[in-house]
């Protein structure tokens, strides 16, 4: 009997979609839009297009948060050097401390994870803000941020959180020039994609000491054994762990079943994302190769 759901990372260009007569919904199971459908076909079909990446917003926002603390205080650094007998105590110890209290903080993105991750930034400051060109101002305002263009960003910030999904239009667009602009010693938390990036001049900013990185996301990954990422200095290496946890996986399930019963009924999708036509073929991201 031909599907009235569908759910995977699999292809599915018009010609399988027409093949699909009573097809209702497509169910992206990696949890982003991804370059793998033809969304023009479905919007024409009416068939819905589901994401459920809302799931992965509050992990990803704890791990984001426990980096940055990281990176300002030094904390995974102070431990290797405390293992190599090369420690420095006290004050000395402390001589390019970032505190995340009271820092200015930059949101590039204000998507899920942002708005996840606001309400464990805001005990530490109030001086957050947010540049994001999908996103009107006032929603910003609401969630009491301040709207800001990119430079503004990247020129002010003691703490960036790198939070936007990659896009046909943002493809590296954080290069040497946006690096060379941030503050000396400022720090980079990159958590959406590593697309979103020149990763080469990323690691080439670290190794410089202008700025301190920690990143969850890789160009390729597995990163392979002898990238020079595993070398470079100033920089907070995470495998792409933030958000594949079983709590997290259990919570995707259960809002596609939730939305799936929705459909079978008649009626819309109310927990997971919908692809909208104006923005749906303009994202770029990749699924992932290990989970």
């Amino acid at each position: 009997m031909p599907a009235d759901i569908a759910m995977g990372i699999f292809d599915m260009p018009a010609e399988r979609l027409a093949r699909c007569r009573n097809l209702k919904a497509f169910v992206n199971s990696e949890g982003n839009f991804l370059p793998n459908i033809d969304y023009r076909h479905c919007f024409e079909h009416g068939i819905r297009v589901l994401s459920a990446s809302h799931v992965f917003a509050e992990p990803v926002a704890e791990i984001g948060l426990a980096m940055a603390i990281d990176l300002g205080r030094g904390i995974t650094e102070a431990d290797r050097l405390m293992r190599e007998g090369k420690e420095e105590y006290g004050f000395a110890a402390n001589r390019t401390a970032q505190p995340l209290m009271r820092a200015r903080v930059g949101l590039i993105g204000f998507g899920d994870l942002a708005r996840a991750l606001l309400p464990l930034l805001k005990p530490f400051t109030s001086a957050i803000e947010v540049y994001d060109p999908w996103v009107p101002a006032l929603l910003i305002e609401q969630a009491g941020c301040r709207p800001v263009t990119l430079d503004s960003i990247l020129t002010h910030s003691d703490f960036i959180f790198v939070l936007a999904g990659v896009t046909s239009e943002n493809t590296g667009f954080l290069d040497k020039r946006a690096f060379d602009s941030m503050k000396k010693g400022a720090c980079l938390l990159l958590l959406s994609r590593a697309a979103v990036v020149n990763f080469s001049d990323m690691l080439d900013a670290a190794a410089s000491g202008r700025i301190r990185v920690g990143t969850d996301v890789f160009p390729v990954e597995p990163v392979a054994p002898d990238d020079p990422v595993r070398r470079t200095p100033n920089i907070i290496l995470s495998p792409h762990q933030a958000g594949a946890m079983e709590a997290t996986l259990n919570a995707m399930g259960a809002s596609i079943t939730a939305d799936i019963e929705l459909i079978a009924r008649g009626l819309p999708p109310a927990i997971c994302k919908v692809a909208q036509p104006e923005t749906a073929t303009r994202f770029r991201s990749m699924p992932v190769s290990k989970s």
